[in-house]
């Protein structure tokens, strides 16, 4: 039936057999470099698992470019994911494809690329080797560039280099082969080395190298393409015809158009094709009916949109909202007819309630979450999530490995894992502390207030709030005979004396021996004596008298006993000496209590203080820099405090010395070793496919995770469960128990599970020679033991048999069975011991060695998979340190993930084993951000649900999104994408506004990104992602916008259309925008360090080794920002000869890959991420007073030393350049028609001016065209021209609409945009003429104004309903002065700087654009609005006439005449041109036949330069393009 209708509509229109081309736009973005290999771009995948793997990886793909030849190119593609699925897991796998759809790892290889090239590589090389600087092509010269390589400096290798896992040796000369892998060169160079770095003699670093790369460009995907939607209240066209290309358009044919399938007509028609087109093309234009909507129809889009998208199959419905989303304009009218049912809007608004309050998202918010990250697609990019879902990839593989699955999964993961905390506390609530005073109960503080809610009150900055509460604690640990001590105790009494709220604790630490006289013993008489003043009298007298004594003491000298003695006498004459001071003192209680503290403390060298528990770093313990350290936490720790009384942890009624010590970083005990933030964890997530330790061979072969996992496997253990059976800790100890030190560890461990309900040791062998019948006695009747015996009677007699008496029984011929205890199953264990082979053991050895890189003997604790070890020959591990290790293995995840694992209910070892798996897994992962919990009320109407793939790991995707805006044209295409990448269980959630005002959309969108490489039908690869616009409406006026990655600095390539304003109806055929990615940003922010402030005005220069000055720039106040241009490849930075290189100097910086201390700066960009760096320089000693922006500051100009961009740049050196009188002009333009606009303004300036001048154009928006014919016209008129780019920072306000940015550009970057030389710049706006001499106007006296602009003209009556600024805001804000027109100003670019007018217009703006109403004309709004904090220069009316202003009799004496547009009658630019400006048309002309015969000549060379290539060679060129 439906064919039927279909053929009666065809004959009903009665078509034609005419198929027009279907028009359209498509963009796409190339590399600057050349196609990298993918074979490359793999390895560097893999190399991110670890250097291991990637020369794994590099050895099996030896010469896999062999088969490039004989393969189609999508064979060969798959013979490297197959090489590479060796090494990788399934997921990993299709990770991978994404990776090489993105070209993610492309800049790394390309980076290499140019490494090399920097080298420079010798002449026609496919390879070779630099020794040292010193380069050869052929393995035969390795031997005798190695001999002399130690008299040359060593190569500086960068972070990401690969090095090959030979022997670690410093004092060997350094390697490095340049090569492509794969290649028959790279083998034999690779044979050789990989043997000599194996054995040690050298070391062997891997760069990539193609000797010749492939001239094709490398399309790019990762971005946004916009086409908005232009207002053409006023025509800005151009009418000038566009050559047309002959592309034709790939129609996708297999989409539904009002209910007709068309690719299903067209297979079951073939006959009726050409008429198909047709009804396709009559139906779409019919359904493209642009008419603007009624208010009322607006209302509800957003729910109708979703009400439509739930209605279709949900494996549709992503790719409908793409489609809905994407092209909004042209689909609106059809959503206006969606009803929308009345549970659904319900279900939304409740669930909006609840997000609202759980994760703080509202109506019409974007977000979204994977595996509960949150993931901002304003800063993250398909790049960074490909990174992301890596990093996920391990832990989730990982948990499925462990055999968790489904609603567990997400539960674990989102555990809190408490971050590593870099400042643990030790417990101040200890009796072996003399407080000197009690903020809370001495009477000196009965005058301060005691409520904790004092800390709210508002006080001056700076102020100590003196609250009657112990909040701040200081221990000091002492040797009072040391004379570091004399400064630490005066500091104490002055902090008493002053009454800052703290409460001062000693611990002297002094002999411990019983019998000891205090009158021979300083330290001995001091504390007894102390004792006796602090029983008499009181701790405070005792402080006061500590402090007179140590006054007596000379500088450089210690407390002496006759010192001790004399104070006694003098100012206790009463008191007996003896009885204080001797052996038999009664005041010598708690002596030892000091010593015993500090020494089970763990704490470091004395002298030492805490803070509120918090240990100082020894520099800091100088007493000088101490008093302000102080002072200084406690205005920091204040803060913590004021948060916690605020929420409610810290009320009236607590204890503020248990509430500080029962916080998450207290710690019984100090061990740096387990306390450290550098942790190594073992990998349990290995299934091995035999679990055999008995059989050594075999055992050898097993990677390290497969070692681990038969360890974890075969484990026995002593436990003492909580009363659930279950472990959540799980220690290994590994050592020699033949050895003294091995037993005491073991020993130290069992007293410790004996303690602590919760806890299990399994004990590992690694004797100190080869595993014998006689080095593993004790070990193999432990395993026996616990292989036999219940867990209690196995653990008492292991504790026997490791003392030392037990030792010398079986020393002297005891046997075993002798040892045994009662309760003991006597014939067993004798069984087992007298039959146990001694090969397990020798497994045992191997992981140590292996894994836990032990030397046969040393030791090692392993708590849940944290390795701690090896122990050095003297380090002792005391049961304390267990109950440490224990405190802190639980307070990191254990305990969290013990409570999950019980709720599983399995049985309790393997619970325990799986806990102490779990949680090696979750420590070790990287911390990222907290996970949230994404939840919704009710999901029937409003969640699209995807169910993952059963029985495979899975990511838990959430978005929440309005199917009409930005996000969700960004969002769909992520997430379709998303969902062919890895296997998602996905939700998505309509969050919808309601009650719209105003259209949501009104730009055309394609986001460009790919799953996997895409092949054509005959096996090459496609030429690589484009964004596609089809089906577009003709009528409206279009602009297109590229939106890319924040680093990236992208331009229009190529193009003869207008790409400011496509107008379809005009075009036949499809315009195609090329563009290139011009440039990656290097991006930082600079401060001086003695001031803390950005050092304004300081230049950077980026270069390579061989070109030092490539680029260049300036620090801005603002955040001390710059920005540099780069691309792949490693870089250096350094600061500007000149000015910036007298006065300044580089300290330190970040972020780089150079030591933090190096002079010279290097950076490496290897990623399309962005790259942020942070310099701190300062002034040179000498140089303090300097300032860099005064008067006599350096004259050669930044960009003029880069001849590349420039039309007529000099070059001539510093020395011989004079100051040259020359004109500098600014302008920007975007589109055909201003850029026509544009060189007329530029004739009209040259034909008035004997001054040479020198134009300064915004290179960011100029088409292809013009950046093509401008050198043309420099030639012709003998001018200057500099294309000059700034990037619009990422943290100042984005503007989204094209004109804005433009206008933004105009007055934003004044001071960034030109070099420190230019002193003066006229912006002159394109649609322009000059009638005078603009010397005049440079030269004008601006009195001090930083700028001049000329006042917008009173003269015309008639407009006077026009002149906006003459009422409302404008007229009370500027008050008497007058606004002014920024089509013309001129800048002091000197006063400018030095009175950071660019800085403080930034800042203006970042606080008025945030709403979207103020700064209409924001180049002009901005500068009248700031008026009054940088003052305008008001220049003669003259200098500017304008028609739609000024009257008719003023125009004879203006000097220049600016086309405004006249809002009165809307006349187009291009008639007012003609009819305003006689000899505008004169200029239009001239110019008009320069570009004919600009033309010409290119037509002639095109012509002689394209022979016709032969079929052959172009099958050759496709081959090769991996």
């Amino acid at each position: 039936m439906r064919n039927v209708i279909v053929l009666s509509l065809l004959l009903l229109l009665n078509i034609h057999h005419v198929i027009s081309a279907p028009k359209g736009v498509t963009a796409s973005l190339s590399a600057k470099w050349s196609m990298t290999p993918f074979l490359l771009e793999t390895s560097e995948f893999i190399g991110e698992d670890g250097n291991e793997k990637f020369w794994q990886f590099v050895d099996t793909v030896k010469e896999l470019t062999v088969y490039k030849q004989g393969e189609s190119v999508r064979s060969y593609y798959n013979l490297v994911l197959k090489k590479a699925g060796q090494f990788l897991t399934d997921l990993q796998v299709n990770l991978l494809k994404f990776a090489l759809a993105l070209r993610s790892y492309s800049p790394a290889v390309q980076a290499s690329q140019q490494i090399a090239s920097d080298e420079p590589p010798p002449e026609a090389c496919p390879a070779f080797v630099s020794i040292h600087g010193q380069r050869s092509c052929s393995t035969k010269d390795i031997k005798k560039l190695l001999k002399a390589a130690a008299g040359r400096p060593k190569p500086y290798l960068h972070k990401n280099d690969h090095t090959y896992p030979g022997v670690n040796k410093t004092d060997v000369p350094v390697v490095i082969l340049y090569a492509e892998i794969g290649t028959k060169k790279f083998t034999s160079f690779h044979k050789v080395l990989s043997e000599k770095a194996g054995e040690g003699t050298l070391v062997y670093v891997l760069r990539h190298f193609v000797a010749v790369p492939k001239p094709q460009k490398m399309l790019l995907s990762g971005y946004g393409v916009e086409l908005a939607i232009k207002s053409t209240e006023y025509k800005a066209v151009d009418d000038t015809k566009v050559k047309e290309s002959g592309a034709n358009a790939e129609e996708d044919n297999n989409d539904e158009v009002q209910g007709f399938v068309f690719g299903k007509l067209k297979k079951s028609h073939p006959e009726l094709q050409e008429q198909l087109v047709e009804l396709r093309k009559h139906l779409l234009e019919s359904t493209n009916d642009m008419v603007p909507l009624k208010v009322w129809e607006m209302q509800d889009l957003s729910f109708q949109a979703a009400a439509r998208i739930m209605s279709v199959p949900k494996f549709d419905a992503l790719k409908l909202m793409r489609d809905l989303s994407q092209n909004f304009p042209s689909k609106a009218r059809s959503l206006t007819r969606v009803a929308v049912k009345q549970e659904m809007r319900k279900e939304i608004e409740e669930n909006q309630k609840r997000l609202g309050e759980s994760i703080g998202v509202h109506a019409g918010d974007g977000e979204l979450f994977i595996n509960g990250l949150h993931i901002d697609l304003d800063i993250h990019n398909p790049f960074s999530i490909l990174d992301i879902l890596r990093g996920e990839a391990r832990v989730l593989e990982g948990l499925h490995n462990l055999g968790i699955k489904g609603e567990h999964q997400g539960q674990l993961l989102r555990l809190p894992v408490n971050p590593v905390d870099d400042s643990y506390a030790l417990d101040i609530r200890h009796p072996a502390i003399m407080w000197i005073n009690d903020v809370e109960n001495d009477l000196v503080y009965r005058s301060w207030p005691t409520g904790v809610q004092e800390l709210l009150r508002a006080t001056f900055p700076g102020v100590i709030r003196q609250i009657r509460r112990n909040l701040f604690n200081l221990v000091l640990f002492l040797d009072p005979v040391r004379e570091e001590s004399v400064e630490l105790v005066k500091l104490a009494e002055l902090f008493y004396k002053h009454k800052i709220p703290l409460r001062i604790g000693f611990v002297f630490v002094v002999n411990t021996k019983d019998e000891i006289d205090g009158s021979s013993d300083a330290g001995v008489g001091f504390f007894r004596l102390l004792n006796y003043i602090a029983d008499e009298y009181d701790s405070s007298q005792a402080l006061m008298s500590i402090v007179s004594m140590y006054n007596k003491v000379d500088a450089g000298e210690t407390l002496s006993v006759d010192a001790i003695s004399a104070y006694l006498k003098r100012k206790f004459p009463k008191a007996n000496a003896e009885r204080i001071l001797g052996i038999e003192s009664e005041y010598d209680d708690k002596r030892k209590d000091g010593a015993l503290f500090y020494k089970n403390s763990g704490l470091g060298a004395l002298p030492l203080a805490l803070f509120n528990g918090v240990p100082l770093s020894p520099d800091e313990m100088d007493p000088d820099e101490l008093e302000t350290i102080i002072l200084q936490r406690i205005m920091d720790t204040t803060t913590t405090f004021q948060r916690a009384v605020f929420m409610g942890q810290l009320t009236e009624g607590s204890n503020v010395v248990d509430y500080l010590m029962e916080q998450a970083n207290v710690v019984p005990r100090m061990n740096p070793l387990i306390l450290s933030t550098d942790r190594k964890y073992l990998d349990f997530t290995a299934k091995p496919v035999v679990d055999d330790w008995e059989d050594t061979t075999m055992f050898s072969f097993f990677d390290s995770r497969d070692k681990t996992a038969v360890m974890a496997k075969r484990m026995k253990y002593f436990t003492n469960t909580d009363e659930d059976g279950m472990s959540a800790v799980t220690v290994w100890i590994a050592g020699d128990f033949e050895t003294v030190s091995g037993r005491k560890l073991l020993l130290g461990a069992l007293k410790r599970v004996k303690a602590s309900p919760g806890v299990r040791v399994g004990v590992i062998d690694n004797p100190s020679g080869k595993p014998s019948e006689d080095n593993t006695v004790l070990y193999r009747a432990i395993w026996a033991s616990l292989l036999t015996q219940k867990n209690k009677a196995a653990a008492e007699f292991v504790q026997k048999l490791l003392r030392e008496e037990s030792i010398q029984l079986l020393q002297k011929g005891t046997k075993m069975k002798d040892l045994l205890m009662q309760g003991m199953d006597r014939d067993a264990f004798e069984k087992k011991f007298n039959t146990l082979e001694v090969d397990f053991i020798r497994s045992q050895q191997l992981f140590c060695r292996d894994v836990l890189k032990l030397s046969p003997g040393q030791q090692a604790v392993i708590s849940n998979g944290r390795i701690l070890g090896p122990f050095e020959e003297q380090e002792e591990f005391t049961v304390e340190d267990f109950q440490l290790l224990e405190k802190i293995t639980l307070s990191g995840s254990a305990e969290n993930v013990k409570a999950k694992v019980k709720l599983m209910g399995m049985k309790a070892k393997h619970a325990s084993d799986l806990v102490m798996k779990v949680d090696a897994l979750l420590t070790a992962a990287p911390k990222g951000e907290v996970r949230r919990d994404v939840h919704f009320a009710k999901d029937s109407h409003s969640v699209l649900r995807l169910s993952p793939r059963e029985n495979e790991v899975f990511y838990d995707v959430v978005a929440v999104v309005d199917p009409l805006t930005r996000e969700a044209q960004k969002m769909s295409p992520l997430l379709i994408v998303l969902s062919q990448v890895v296997n998602v269980r996905l939700q998505v959630f309509m969050n919808c506004r309601a009650k719209l005002s105003e259209m949501p959309l009104k730009s055309f969108y394609r986001f460009v990104l790919e799953s996997d490489v895409n092949f054509l039908a005959n096996d090459t690869v496609s030429p690589g992602p484009v964004a596609r616009f089809m089906e577009l409406p003709e009528s409206p006026l279009l602009t297109l916008i590229m939106i890319t990655p924040e680093s990236w600095m992208v331009q229009a390539d190529r193009s003869p259309h207008d790409l400011d304003n496509i107008h379809l109806q005009e075009v036949s055929g499809v315009v195609e925008a090329e563009y290139e990615l011009e440039h990656l940003l290097l991006e930082g922010h600079c401060f001086d360090l003695s001031t803390g402030q950005p050092p304004r005005g300081l230049q950077f220069t980026l270069g390579m080794s061989r070109d030092p000055l490539m680029y260049d720039t300036i620090v801005m106040a603002n955040l001390g920002y710059f920005q540099l241009k780069a691309n792949p490849g490693a870089w250096i930075l350094k600061l500007r000869k000149g000015r910036s290189e007298e006065i300044y100097q580089v300290l330190t910086h970040d972020g780089t890959d150079s030591p933090a201390d190096a002079g010279d700066v290097l950076v490496v960009l290897n990623s399309f991420h962005s790259k942020i760096i942070k310099v701190r320089v300062q002034k040179k000693a000498e140089k303090m007073n300097e300032d860099l922006l005064s008067e006599n500051s350096e004259s050669k100009g930044i960009w003029d030393s880069i001849a590349s961009i420039t039309g007529g740049g000099s070059k001539k050196e510093d020395g011989e350049r004079e100051k040259e009188d020359v004109l500098n002009i600014f302008s920007v333009a975007s589109g055909h028609l201003y850029e026509r606009f544009l060189r007329i303004m530029m004739l009209s300036v040259l034909r008035h001016t004997k001054t040479p001048v020198k134009f300064w154009f915004l290179k960011n928006y100029l088409s292809p065209s013009f950046k093509e014919t401008i050198a043309h016209m420099a030639e012709k008129y003998g001018f200057q021209y500099e294309l000059v780019q700034y990037k619009w920072p990422r943290w100042l306000h984005q503007q989204t609409e094209k004109q804005r940015v433009i206008w933004g550009y105009k007055i934003l970057f004044l001071d960034v945009l030109f070099p420190l030389a230019v002193d003066k710049i006229i912006f002159v706006d394109a649609d322009q003429i000059v009638r005078a001499d603009l010397k005049d106007l440079r030269d004008f006296d601006l009195e001090g104004a930083p700028y001049g602009y000329t006042p917008f003209c009173d003269s015309r009556r008639e407009m006077e309903g026009y002149r906006f600024w003459k009422s409302g805001y404008w007229a009370s804000h500027l008050g008497h002065r007058k606004y002014h027109i920024s089509a013309l100003y001129v800048v002091d670019l000197k006063k400018f700087r030095k009175i950071a007018a660019g800085d403080r217009l930034r800042g203006q703006y970042q606080a008025l654009s945030q709403d979207p109403n103020s700064l209409s004309n924001l180049d002009q709004d901005l500068p009248n609005n700031m008026i009054h904090q940088v003052v305008i220069k008001s220049l003669p009316q003259e200098w500017m006439w304008c028609e739609t202003w000024c009257d008719d009799a003023s125009k004879v004496s203006a000097k220049t005449i600016d086309l405004c547009n006249n809002p009165k009658t809307k006349e187009p630019k291009l008639t007012a041109a003609a009819r305003i400006v006689p000899e505008w048309v004169e200029y239009d002309n001239e110019i008009k036949q320069l570009l004919g015969q600009v033309q010409e000549q290119q037509d002639t060379a095109t012509q002689k330069h394209t022979p016709s290539p032969s079929q052959h060679e172009k099958v050759e060129d496709r081959r090769d393009e991996l």
